[in-house]
């Protein structure tokens, strides 16, 4: 199988969203766990009891929020950052870098077609997440709500994709694409 090597620009696009995707990820692992907004009125809550002092559960709950609001506007700020990245990503073919392929091509192993649908899947999946992101933020009050229970769901296509890239590279780079990982970092070939 012929290596491929990797030039500049989809480098440092690939990277890029890596990185983007990564620091989307930290901020929902931190609400969802150490910056739980019921952790946080907790904590508040321990502290005020050492003081005599005294807030509602809800009044603790807006706390909270107000906390951990300057971690959740990083969050948003990945989030146009994405958005940036993937227009860029989805304009690049247009300029012969980064090219799609097509999974119906005659010619492609059964391993070829899945590789290249994970991929369509993926990028579709994004395409949800960052629309309803952007409605969410920027849209109309009366569509937050449903939007967001749907936004909400690409933290399980974001892991599942990630698990199946890093999985696909590993093999990848343990059989018949020797170096893939030093390419897609240097973008040199293999010197065997």
């Amino acid at each position: 199988m012929k290596n491929t090597t990797y030039s500049k620009v989809y480098r440092i696009i690939h990277w890029a969203i890596a990185i983007s995707f990564m620091l989307l990820l930290i901020t929902i692992f931190l609400r969802l766990t150490w910056m739980n907004k019921y952790n946080v009125a907790a904590i508040i809550q321990d502290y005020l009891s050492t003081t005599g002092q005294n807030l509602s559960e809800n009044q603790l709950i807006t706390l909270a929020k107000k906390i951990r609001q300057p971690m959740w506007d990083w969050h948003i700020y990945m989030g146009y950052v994405l958005v940036g990245l993937f227009s860029i990503r989805f304009i690049l073919p247009a300029f012969g870098h980064m090219k799609f392929q097509s999974p119906f091509g005659k010619t492609l192993s059964t391993k070829m077609k899945f590789q290249k649908w994970i991929y369509i899947i993926f990028y579709l999946c994004v395409i949800v997440s960052l629309i309803t992101g952007l409605i969410i933020v920027l849209g109309p009050k009366e569509f937050k709500k449903s939007m967001e229970e749907i936004h909400v769901l690409g933290i399980y296509y974001l892991i599942a994709f990630i698990v199946i890239h890093l999985a696909g590279i590993l093999i990848a780079e343990f059989t018949n694409q020797k170096g893939i990982i030093s390419r897609i970092i240097s973008g040199s070939k293999d010197k065997d």
